[in-house]
């Protein structure tokens, strides 16, 4: 059998992009034509499987860190770090799956990642401190990190041009659902059992993922392991990727706990983040065989696309914690009754996600992706407007189908989007490039969206106090049959404190629900903003293949 290098043969471009373009020669013409053994539809449920377990990690822990905090005998900072240290090593391994496929075949790196994920899962189970609980999450967010990307180059490559968009819905609806679903899940699983479960739980699936992969998945004959590329790792690209991430997830995570930049703390990891992407882009571009090929963001749909992924990220993970953390702080929900307000959004994605597919089969990318971020800045314009201190369980609920709902068209298409335009071999270094860049995107949304409620909720708290004064007719009305309430239930000698507490409690609320509305402002408008930017994506031909947009 032909090898790769008896089939491809450079271009010009090559030298120019650091990418390589292929001309195919008629004899082994059977790579264009490759498909796998199995069904596409199988294996694509069966590395969904896989990814599912690893998305559903990112925050099925977040509603039990007191628990495990307690438990272990650390402080609620402390537990945070449960959360820091697996995104820290997941965002460095993101994009090495290509580098990794090479090395011994992207089958073997898929379930090399299924095995440390199922391992370490159990690990994290048993940890009996927290400083060994850490270390578990490290290795746990390592071999997590290549799931997500492999598994979509995989679906990538399995399907043709026509079927890679409702490919690509099944993916997004493991995306999205499983962040969703998260929160509701650990809730339940710790309130009724313990903490630990909530790793334990991925130990039968990742068992199961492993055997359905073994059996289904098969290399495409483009992709043939070499063990050279491990004595030409590119270690000092490694070093920087781990610097920039990990200094940007540490900056990110305890920012808003150390007072930003005004701590000593956050300004070195700062200084680390800057220094690390500086070096990293700058090494990247000038080796040969790079960890990371970031020529590839000369294509023009695959930077833009990567650009919008980052955005849509962005806005999908900041909603997602902004709406459980209003309804606990403000309106007095359980955490799991607060997992349970978002699980409505995500049963809305299952039926809408077929059709987002279907669609981005039929017209060109960037118009399903305007009209998805139109229907984005529809939702939070109405989310602006129905939160309010007593909005029921339902309206809560509701809130976040309409939010979901345009998620699926602005996934798919811009996931579509860019890979069109590139040569099949680099089909793993956009998978990971792209949900790096939607994860890095989250993480950053995450961290400015909870800082902006925090700065808003101090504004607001400032213009309402302006108001409190006995010259208002209002305050004063309500100022007097609040202690005239309290007097009866404590005391004259405390009412009128007890009513200003009262009062002041009252006022830190509606201070913080109007900051909360600041931020879906922002967001709304950030929609608008990501409507213009998709027409800046070429117009495809949907199913042409991917040789109809080129590199500008």
């Amino acid at each position: 059998m032909a090898t790769p290098s008896d089939a491809m043969q450079l271009d010009a471009s090559t030298e120019a992009t650091g990418v390589e373009r292929t001309v195919v020669n008629p004899s082994v013409d059977m790579h264009a034509h490759w498909k796998p053994r199995a069904n596409p539809w199988l294996i694509a449920m069966t590395v969904a499987l896989a990814a599912f377990m690893e998305v559903l990690d990112t925050s099925i822990a977040n509603v039990a860190l007191p628990h495990i905090a307690g438990n272990l005998g650390a402080s609620t900072d402390e537990g945070t770090w449960v959360l820091t240290s697996y995104l820290v090593s997941n965002a460095i391994v993101l994009p090495l799956g290509g580098w990794a496929s090479n090395l011994m075949g992207r089958k073997n790196f898929f379930l090399l990642c299924i095995t440390i994920f199922t391992i370490s899962s159990f690990l994290c189970g048993i940890a009996p401190t927290l400083p060994m609980l850490l270390l578990c999450r490290v290795l746990q967010g390592a071999g997590g990190g290549g799931l997500q990307p492999m598994a979509q180059a995989i679906m990538a490559d399995s399907f043709d041009e026509k079927h890679r968009g409702q490919a690509f819905a099944l993916y997004g609806l493991v995306a999205v659902l499983a962040p969703s679903i998260g929160p509701t899940l650990g809730g339940w699983i710790t309130d009724s059992y313990s903490w630990r479960w909530i790793f334990y739980i991925n130990i039968p699936v990742g068992i199961l993922a492993y055997i359905l992969v073994t059996r289904m998945v098969d290399d495409p004959p483009w992709i043939v392991p070499d063990r050279k590329h491990l004595l030409n790792m590119d270690f000092m690209g490694l070093a920087f990727l781990s610097l920039a991430m990990g200094g940007m997830q540490i900056m990110l995570d305890k920012g808003e706990e150390n007072d930003w930049f005004s701590s000593g703390f956050i300004c070195f990891f700062a200084v680390i983040f800057v220094g690390g992407l500086i070096g990293l882009i700058v090494w990247e571009l000038r080796q040969k065989n790079p960890l990371i090929n970031l020529k590839l963001f000369r294509y023009k749909n695959f930077a833009i696309s990567c650009f919008l992924m980052a955005l849509v990220g962005g806005v999908l993970n900041a909603s997602t914690v902004l709406q459980p953390q209003m309804l606990q702080s403000l309106l007095g929900y359980t955490a799991t009754n607060a997992g349970e307000a978002l699980t409505a959004g995500g049963f809305a994605l299952v039926f809408v996600m077929p059709f987002a597919g279907w669609a981005t089969g039929k017209y060109p990318a960037r118009y399903i992706a305007a009209v998805g971020f139109v229907f984005f800045a529809i939702s939070y314009w109405y989310t602006t407007r129905q939160l309010t201190l007593d909005m029921s369980f339902y309206s809560a609920s509701m809130l976040r189908v309409v939010q979901m709902l345009p998620i699926p068209f602005c996934f798919i298409s811009i996931t579509t989007a860019a890979y069109v335009g590139i040569p099949r071999e680099q089909s793993n270094q956009v998978a990971g490039l792209i949900n790096f860049v939607r994860n890095i995107g989250g993480s950053i949304f995450i961290a400015i969206t909870g800082a902006a409620v925090t700065n808003q909720s101090m504004h607001h708290q400032a213009l309402l106090q302006e108001k409190m004064t006995n010259l208002r007719i209002p305050y004063a009305n309500t100022l007097d049959g609040t202690t005239g309430y309290m007097n009866q239930n404590f005391g004259a000698h405390n009412g009128v404190g007890a009513a200003m507490a009262s009062i002041y409690g009252e006022l830190n609320r509606q201070a913080a629900m109007q900051a909360y509305v600041d931020v879906f402002k922002m967001l709304f408008w950030m929609a608008i903003g990501m409507t213009l930017l998709a027409f800046l994506l070429s117009k495809n031909k949907p199913g042409g293949g991917n040789s109809d947009i080129a590199m500008h």
